[in-house]
């Protein structure tokens, strides 16, 4: 025996929510195979973003179509003798189908926070909740997004906003599309160099949406201060958010720390790898929530 930990089991899950008597109500699961009352949740398949499984799960044991908005405390505890990670997500309930009870879940319930903190059987499932009701009321989602790769700056020979996604960049592109698709965007928005355009090309196929180029979220002209870029970037964002529709917008590296401490009010690590990017959540044009992909 070489004493080493097993590997670690990763699972994904929301309270999903929508309007109810006396605010909102959440929805909860019944498994008669452990008797329990829990949140919706279940394992990641292979390669799978948490994201994508914790709406894909929310639909599968429930037959709900949920936006994610804000990223709640994740769970650890030990199952079958390995350690278990489980991440959660506040979302928004969109759309029911007619559920059908099987052997996974037999029942599905709406109620209240509070009334739900006390039917869940395990405490990490009332934290997580405890965690969802201290939440503002979030208004709109916005997916914000660094371009992908597009090879080094040195050896492409025209303008630099021309230069394309290279191979990494256009991968990374299309695992974005998926994630962008999750927040079931209104609009597509981009900065003007060719690769944030590309970037947001499979979600726009994907989607069938338009990408509207503005250049708020370009990065700096020859004159201008990266902090007159930041500035306009969070004033824009921060519009989209007051307009209440959820949107995609893929930006430039240096805009996007910058934008991100304004909206925020505070000096953060909002640094940005290629092809990474940030699922924000505002109530009205305030930002709650700033959670990385």
């Amino acid at each position: 025996m070489t004493g080493e930990e097993p590997a670690s089991i990763r699972a994904a899950g929301g309270v999903a929510w929508r309007p109810g008597a006396a605010g909102v109500d959440v929805c909860l699961v019944h498994r008669p195979r452990y008797g329990d009352w829990s949140l919706p949740k279940g394992k990641l398949e292979p390669g799978e973003h948490p994201l994508r499984a914790a709406v894909r799960e929310m639909a599968e044991e429930t037959d709900v179509r949920a936006v994610p908005q804000v990223r709640l405390p994740a769970v650890h505890y030990r199952s079958e003798g390995r350690p278990k990670r489980v991440d959660y997500w506040s979302m928004r309930a969109v759309a029911e189908g007619g559920f059908q009870p099987d052997t996974e879940v037999d029942e599905v319930r709406w109620l209240p926070a509070d009334e739900a903190v006390r039917l869940v059987s395990y405490p990490h499932d009332a934290e997580v909740l405890g965690a969802f009701a201290a939440l503002p009321p979030v208004t709109a989602t916005v997916l914000l997004i660094r371009h992908g790769h597009a090879g080094k700056r040195g050896t492409w020979s025209g303008p630099d906003t021309g230069r394309p996604l290279d191979a990494t960049g256009w991968a990374q592109a299309q695992a974005l599309a998926e994630l962008v698709a999750l927040v079931r965007p209104a609009r597509l928005l981009s900065a003007s160099a060719r690769r944030c355009v590309q970037t947001l090309d499979p979600a726009a196929a994907l989607l069938d949406l338009p990408i509207e180029v503005v250049g708020d979220f370009d990065e700096p002209k020859p004159g201008q201060q990266v902090d007159e870029c930041a500035l306009a970037a969070a004033a824009h964002l921060a519009a989209l958010a007051a307009a209440g529709e959820p949107v995609a917008v893929c930006s430039q590296g240096k805009v996007l720390p910058g934008a991100l401490e304004r909206l925020a009010g505070r000096a953060d690590d909002f640094t940005t790898p290629k092809g990474g990017g940030w699922l924000l959540a505002f109530s009205g044009d305030r930002l709650v929530a700033a959670d990385r992909l």
